[in-house]
């Protein structure tokens, strides 16, 4: 990479649009947040007006930047550049790479965006070996980062634990499954479930627990051991050394993260061998607001294709 290299990487979510701008010394050098928008001309549209903002506010032109990598729900088809069923933005079947690349007239790169978050939070925390990332925000999901390498499994769902069943006396998630680990712990579970109004339900739901509301009570208690499910399928199925939990309930703050550290301690109680694992040794909170998603979505983009491993410093 040429000296002055700018990548831009955009986490872009269902109501917004997180970009960062990365020199070639892996510094974010700018960041900014706009909407993301409704369907596909509005996304496309404000995907291309984030760049574009980002270069003005940051003090470079398009001509430095060298690629652009986007992480975004849905299913992605990271070598066509094609997302599909981004439900959440009204998005179908976009080919976002050709025509956001078209638009600014530079390289782009698509990747789902709990995937890029997860590499993202490997390279952030200079992770070596294996590194889970665990999304915990209106849903549940997670990426696995091996070498500095996105591990896909044999279909690209390798890691995606939001939709393992664990209770089949459990709520129906939208999957059309019973008992789920995103129906204990996913936001909009937690809110569905918990049925009252409020702009921010799961803070609501620690509020009122912590005030002896029964209902609370209990879905706090799902909250906190369905992540610690999570984690526990994270390591034991792939055994990974750490895992990073990031997210929009990270928000909760020491509240979230003591809560999941006390339910794994918990559940590890009547068994040596999980107590073996020091499972609550390897969670770690990212702080709410990380840059992570966006940052690895940069690396996304500059990565070789052919090989997708993207070096470190």
């Amino acid at each position: 990479m040429s000296a002055g290299a700018i990548r831009v990487g955009l986490d872009v979510g269902g109501t917004k649009i997180d970009a960062v701008a990365v020199d070639e010394r892996d510094e974010i050098i700018g960041r900014l947040r706009r909407e993301s928008g409704w369907g596909e001309v509005e996304v496309v549209a404000n995907i291309v007006a984030a760049v574009r903002d980002l270069a003005a506010e940051s003090g470079f032109t398009l001509d430095e930047v060298v690629s652009v990598g986007v992480g975004i729900p849905g299913v992605v088809d990271a070598d066509a550049g094609r997302v599909l069923h981004a439900v959440n933005l009204g998005v179908e079947s976009l080919d976002l790479a050709g025509f956001a690349g078209a638009l600014l007239g530079v390289p782009f790169r698509v990747e789902n965006d709990v995937k890029a978050a997860a590499l993202g939070a490997a390279v952030m925390r200079g992770a070596a070996g294996s590194m889970a990332y665990l999304n915990l925000g209106t849903g549940v999901a997670a990426g696995i980062v091996v070498d500095g390498r996105i591990w896909r499994g044999a279909r690209g769902t390798a890691g995606e634990v939001g939709h393992l069943s664990v209770d089949p006396n459990g709520r129906r998630c939208g999957c059309g499954q019973i008992g789920c680990i995103e129906t204990f712990c996913g936001g909009g579970a937690l809110a569905r479930a918990w049925g009252r109004p409020g702009a921010l339900p799961v803070r609501d739901i620690l509020d009122a627990a912590e005030s002896g509301d029964a209902q609370a009570l209990a879905l706090r208690a799902d909250l906190f051991h369905g992540a610690a499910a999570a984690v526990r399928v994270l390591v034991l199925s792939a055994d990974v050394e750490r895992v990073v939990i990031g997210g929009g309930l990270t928000a909760l703050g020491d509240r979230l993260e003591a809560g999941i550290r006390a339910a794994l301690r918990q559940d590890s109680d009547s068994s040596a061998f999980m107590r073996s694992l020091q499972l609550d040794d390897r969670v770690e909170i990212l702080s709410s607001g990380s840059p992570a998603a966006a940052f690895g979505a940069a690396l996304v983009g500059a990565a070789d294709t052919s090989k997708e491993t993207v070096p470190h410093g």
